[in-house]
């Protein structure tokens, strides 16, 4: 959700927004689809950092769908490590456009070498 509300704040076009989203999110429901009809016939998959790739690229309501409806990759616990990073990096960017990259901003002055931090 957060994702369309950052759109929504950003005064950009969301119909080329949407028109992407839908476009990268059905070509990945559709190599998770083509990933499974192969596994079923013993043929060779499309690599997983191909499908990772995908969600990362905006994909992964498209393979959090295909997860769902075609049941395939949702069991196998190293997959569904990485499919859940790549959904929350993109609710963090979300959240930082949201709050005007406020925290982005501020990392550089945090991480400068020469400041000492007690705990």
């Amino acid at each position: 959700m957060l994702p369309v509300i950052a759109v929504q704040q950003s005064g950009v076009d969301y119909r080329w927004v949407v028109a992407y989203e839908v476009l990268i999110s059905a070509l990945t429901y559709w190599i998770y689809a083509r990933d499974k009809r192969r596994a079923e016939r013993g043929e060779r998959r499309v690599p997983e950092a191909r499908l990772h790739l995908l969600e990362l690229l905006g994909g992964w309501p498209g393979g959090f769908l295909a997860q769902r409806r075609l049941r395939h990759k949702c069991s196998k616990g190293s997959y569904q490590f990485v499919f859940w990073l790549i959904v929350l990096a993109w609710q963090f960017v979300a959240m930082g456009s949201l709050q005007d990259w406020k925290f982005s901003k501020a990392a550089p002055n945090f991480l400068k070498p020469e400041a000492v931090y007690l705990i």
